[in-house]
């Protein structure tokens, strides 16, 4: 086969495909805004609800509006009987993020709003979304416990509800808090490789509903979601800081990579990640148990020396890096690390949607991305047809 000297493989990277509005991504400096806010003034101060109400409605809202937001959350928490009964008939080892992502069609059938082409009622979809992803991960996880799910609480805001459907019992307030800061943490970060599914397939006319699952699928690939799960799984393996020094050579010698350490776009340390390790040192103390805090801790060092020494450069903890011990110490499911991950990032999934869907009609297109044809099977020529019964 012959190839081009010139192989186009960029995975789009650095390449810009859209205009927004909803997120700015610093890698030099270190920054992530969501519309003009810092992310740390947001984590302080703002609770997720009012982080998705700034998604989806450009601004974030007064107590009125907050007010509303959280009725209309509580409105929606509940999932249809049909998405239930398709729940309890899946296999009981099937995939949380598979599950999740078979079950987000199934919440358009039904919906009036897919019928209004208005901004409003795609943000009462986008809404719709943000109430029902996480009842709908709590939901299989004691469904395929074979249990019954546990009744959304209209008491209880988004991050309480999520830990309450889970176990069955009330969080206590550091710990809602503490899950709050991590839902807004990871509430968006522009065009990631689910972002831009789910605009790619907003694009053509898509519902919310199909752009969404095409995220979660997006999102379910090892090399996107799940980073977080494998760092968890990774500090069991070392299991002590003793081996921390051994696993560090062995794996980066062997060409290997320390989940959870470096970032795509980031070139200094990863503003979500400076605020969830106080968080996780914090946990470890609460809970009488700051092992894991301290070998992630210890982890970091020891790579960023072997950056230091081996390499000649810095290197830095990502979101994933300290995110995966404290929703650990929170009592969440390692497989479901993701899905609490989907569960947060559908605000932002639904924001580009509807940035895209409601563009200017002179900035909106059919994504169609071009390719370098690198040759084919024949040479330089076109490939002569030869009949079935004359192929060898």
């Amino acid at each position: 086969m012959q190839q081009s000297k010139n192989i186009v493989d960029t995975g789009l990277r650095g390449v810009p495909v859209a205009s927004t509005r909803i997120s700015y991504v610093g890698g030099e400096q270190g920054r992530l805004l969501y519309r003009g806010y810092r992310i740390e003034a947001l984590a302080e101060g703002a609770s997720y609800e009012e982080v998705a109400h700034l998604l989806l409605r450009d601004r974030l809202p007064d107590f009125a509006e907050l007010e509303d937001m959280w009725a209309a959350l509580a409105r929606e928490r509940t999932l249809p009987d049909r998405v239930l009964q398709a729940l309890w008939v899946l296999p009981g080892e099937s995939e949380p993020m598979e599950v999740l992502q078979a079950a987000v069609p199934l919440l358009a059938y039904g919906d009036d709003d897919l019928k209004d082409s208005s901004r409003e009622a795609s943000r009462r979809i986008g809404t719709r979304l943000v109430a029902r992803l996480p009842v709908l991960v709590a939901a299989w996880h004691r469904i395929r416990r074979g249990l019954d799910p546990v009744e959304p609480d209209p008491e209880l805001r988004q991050a309480a509800n999520l830990l309450y459907m889970l176990n069955g019992q009330r969080p206590d307030v550091e710990s809602a808090r503490d899950l709050d800061t991590c839902l807004t943490l990871h509430a968006e970060h522009s065009l990631n490789a689910s972002t831009f599914a789910a605009r790619e397939v907003c694009s053509t006319r898509a519902h919310m509903y199909a752009a969404v699952a095409a995220a979660v699928g997006s999102l379910s690939g090892e090399l996107h979601g799940g980073a977080n799960a494998r760092v968890m799984r990774m500090l069991q393996e070392i299991g002590s800081k003793e081996r921390i020094e051994e696993y560090v050579r062995g794996t980066l010698d062997g060409g290997g990579k320390i989940m959870g350490m470096g970032h795509a776009v980031y070139r200094t340390m990863d503003p979500r990640a400076r605020i969830l390790a106080p968080i996780s040192r914090r946990l470890g103390e609460r809970s009488g148990n700051p092992g894991w805090y301290e070998l992630s801790a210890e982890l970091e060092e020891q790579t960023r020396e072997y950056f230091r020494q081996q390499k000649g450069r810095e290197i830095y903890p990502n979101v994933d890096f300290y995110s995966a011990t404290v929703y650990s110490y929170l009592g969440i499911p390692v497989d479901l690390f993701t899905p609490v991950f989907a569960a947060s990032r559908v605000a932002g999934w639904a924001a580009h949607v509807i940035e895209e869907r409601h563009a200017e009609a002179a900035e909106t297109a059919l994504y169609r991305p071009s390719s370098e044809y690198v040759g084919d099977y024949c040479g330089p020529q076109e490939c002569a047809f030869v009949p079935l019964e004359r192929r060898k």
